[in-house]
């Protein structure tokens, strides 16, 4: 039997790692999980997988341009690198939006600073002044501003006065941000989507420390009802699919009985054991490999394209 290689891009973590190189060998299919070898590449090389998992490059840069030439050398790349770099938080909302996924009012703001190479002029035409108390009509406060880019809540303030966005605003420098209306949610849902078939919904308090929050959620919010858990499985499937995703995460703030999607563009989710907790983990390992083992299989498998994204259902 030929064994086909699966390559891992990973950083810090090991339980989840280590767990899914175990699962696919106790499964013995012709399929073998490693650690994926990063040596000064040649964009000539002969890869060595069919299947490569990145779980980093969000964090080391260098590996994006070895995912895409990857990908174009016919190895399945989990998550796809076209995708996952063209994604941003303003664009994941329009999408959203164009999927009639509920979601936050959103605005765009112009970046508080610039590169010094940058000057007024090249700004004039289009780049008008910020009309603050419009935001504050249409968003109301309390509301949050966050990068554009970014996720894990790294630099995400609530802000319940204008002066707070104020503050918060010119101490952003040259990121981009957005602001978005606050849902005065009664549940927080956070779905685990995997190879864009199983999802995991599973209540999740984003006010709690970081490894109660799927352990502890049931005791500050009511259970979710058949239809409600229905709704929310078959908006973040809508969601991850048209992001090209094959695992991702989905988070939805649920207000009179309306989930709004939050967060949906995480294309390397928190998989540690101390996070997700025993139950949780078990269900990813064992989808991940599921994922693997065929896309090892079927290494050349299609991909939508952007003019496709909002026909995906």
């Amino acid at each position: 039997m030929v064994t086909r290689r699966v390559g891992l891009l990973v950083g810090r973590e090991r339980s989840f790692p280590e767990a899914l190189m175990a699962e696919v060998a106790r499964r013995d299919v012709g399929v073998e999980v490693v650690y994926a070898n990063f040596n000064a590449p040649r964009a000539t090389d002969k890869l060595e997988y069919e299947v490569i998992v990145d779980r980093i490059s969000h964090e080391v840069p260098c590996y994006q341009p070895f995912l895409k030439v990857a990908k174009l050398r016919g190895a399945r790349t989990i998550n796809d690198p076209f995708f996952r770099i063209a994604d941003d938080k303003f664009f994941d909302v329009a999408l959203a939006d164009a999927l009639s996924v509920s979601v936050p009012k959103t605005v765009l703001l112009p970046s508080k600073d610039y590169e010094s190479s940058i000057s007024a002029e090249s700004l004039q035409h289009n780049m008008g002044l910020v009309d603050w108390e419009a935001i504050e009509r249409d968003l109301g406060f309390p509301m949050y501003i966050k990068p554009h880019w970014g996720g894990g809540w790294t630099g995400v303030t609530r802000v319940a006065s204008m002066q707070e966005l104020h503050t918060a605003y010119d101490n952003s420098g040259r990121y981009t941000m957005i602001v978005q209306e606050e849902i005065r949610w009664v549940q927080y849902v956070r779905c685990i989507v995997i190879g864009r078939r199983d999802v995991l919904p599973a209540l999740w308090d984003p006010r709690l420390s970081h490894f109660d929050r799927y352990r502890h959620a049931h005791e500050s919010m009511p259970p979710l009802g058949a239809e409600l858990e229905a709704r929310v499985v078959h908006d973040a499937l809508k969601l991850t699919r048209a992001l090209g995703y094959d695992m991702n995460t989905v988070e939805f703030a649920i207000a009179d009985g309306i989930p709004y999607a939050i967060d949906f563009m995480n294309s390397a989710p928190d998989f540690d054991i101390t996070s997700l907790g025993e139950s949780h983990f078990r269900w990813t390992v064992e989808k991940m490999a599921d994922l693997v083992i065929d896309a090892a299989k079927t290494p050349r498998a299609s991909r939508p394209r952007w003019n496709e994204l909002t026909s995906i259902v």
